[in-house]
């Protein structure tokens, strides 16, 4: 587990803060383990807490009628869960459900609306980021209707891999369905695919990661520019 005096320097938000925003910021959270499943809120639940993830990563999902879901958003290590706060909304939009295990950091509503007064870096830091996941929720909705499903495959694994730092995915087709928003058929196509081309392997619930700049070029473009998107607007003291 992440040490407490140095989960702050874990997450990218947090990371390069002047000392003294880090210091009242870490003086007012507690570290929590995430399990894979764990539904950290429904839409329209009262949002009691902000997540800072350290080695966990939390999925957004959109249910629509009936039981149909997909994934928007992926919020690890470089983000962060609990945006509508700042926007003093305390409604959670959106299904938040832990898809990677790990470590965060979770700080109670009060604590993080009056910090986000008392540290302008702070503030200012998350308002980038929200200015990023707005550009990366538009672009998901186009990647989603333009897009073939490989390529989108490609891109998701990235992003996944991306968070849990490991090669090794697992991840069921029926879950990979759900999340991508298409047919278990279409994602076993797309899986064949990658893996004739030797970027991934895949067996019984479990995806590797085979060849990542192979898998970057099999990806739609999405992947590459919302990473230089977050670079540009998240880099420190920009």
């Amino acid at each position: 587990m992440t040490s407490i005096f140095h989960a702050a320097d874990a997450n990218h938000l947090l990371a390069d803060l002047p000392t003294a925003e880090q210091d009242a910021f870490m003086a007012s959270c507690e570290t929590v383990s995430l399990t894979f499943g764990e539904e950290l809120y429904h839409p329209t639940d009262t949002v009691t807490h902000a997540y800072f993830p350290i080695t966990s990563f939390i999925s957004q999902i959109v249910i629509l009628h009936g039981d149909s879901r997909l994934e928007v958003a992926m919020a690890g290590h470089e983000g962060m869960l609990g945006l509508s706060l700042m926007l003093g909304i305390e409604e959670a939009p959106l299904l938040a459900v832990v898809q990677g295990a790990g470590v965060a950091l979770r700080i109670n509503a009060a604590s993080f609306q009056r910090l986000l007064v008392e540290c302008p870096v702070l503030h200012l830091r998350l308002k980038r980021y929200l200015y990023v996941v707005i550009n990366q929720l538009a672009n998901s909705a186009a990647c989603i209707h333009f897009h073939r499903i490989e390529e989108r495959l490609a891109r998701w694994l990235l992003m996944t891999q991306d968070r849990a730092k490991s090669d090794r995915l697992q991840l069921t087709h029926e879950f990979l369905a759900m999340m991508l928003g298409v047919r278990r058929a279409g994602i076993t196509l797309a899986a064949i695919a990658l893996q004739t081309r030797g970027l991934i392997r895949y067996h019984r619930g479990e995806i590797i990661i085979m060849d990542r700049p192979g898998l970057i070029e099999a990806s739609c473009t999405c992947y590459s520019e919302d990473c230089a998107l977050y670079a540009r607007v998240l880099t420190p003291h920009s």
